[in-house]
């Protein structure tokens, strides 16, 4: 090994830079320092920071949500029904902590340039129109479908059960929030405060 390492020093291999050991130690050791830096001292800007969402009450629910679920205290599930681009019926379920790290329009949706409508990437969709069905799981949750209690959601973080049944409790450490807006066919909240397991 270091009779490897003598030889890419002198300059046998490759037509990069040619570093000692002491000075990739020392650049790796910046690069390292600015990544961390990057990492905890960067504010993180929200999705919802300094939009108007008066008369929007989804968006204001989910704008309320944003900060605990980007640390990661809440995990928040959104049922929605409404009407796609085509018209058709779709329904689903999303996960907004995944929406929000992957998806680049939720700046958009806030700045009423766009709608949040469920897509067959989510957690779970259906189109009514075409009898298209789809169920992913996230970095958050996991998707069973039980034939006795419906649709569940496990989060993977604590192994909390989420219930999405309107009838059922929706489990230990979660609530169900229904929004009453007229942008939308039908609109459910589930939270669930995120706990490490034991």
């Amino acid at each position: 090994m270091d009779l490897a390492r003598q030889l890419v020093e002198l300059g046998y291999r490759g037509n990069g830079e040619i570093l000692r050991r002491d000075e990739f130690e020392t650049r790796k050791e910046a690069l390292e320092q600015a990544q961390q830096q990057k990492m905890f001292h960067a504010p993180r800007k929200r999705a919802s920071a300094g939009k108007d969402l008066s008369g929007y009450p989804l968006l204001q629910a989910l704008a309320q949500r944003e900060e605990a679920v980007h640390s990661g205290k809440l995990t928040t599930i959104i049922f929605i029904r409404d009407k796609n681009a085509k018209g058709q019926e779709v329904s689903g379920y999303i996960d907004y902590a995944h929406r929000l790290r992957t998806d680049n329009s939720m700046e958009h949706i806030f700045e009423l340039r766009k709608q949040l409508i469920p897509k067959p990437s989510d957690l779970s969709f259906y189109n009514w129109e075409t009898q298209t069905s789809t169920s992913n799981p996230t970095p958050n949750f996991q998707v069973i479908a039980d034939n006795e209690m419906g649709l569940l959601f496990k989060n993977k973080r604590d192994r909390k059960i989420i219930n999405v049944d309107p009838q059922a409790d929706p489990g230990d450490i979660s609530t169900r929030t229904e929004i009453e807006t007229d942008e939308f066919e039908q609109v459910v909240i589930f939270d669930h405060v995120t706990r490490r397991r034991t």
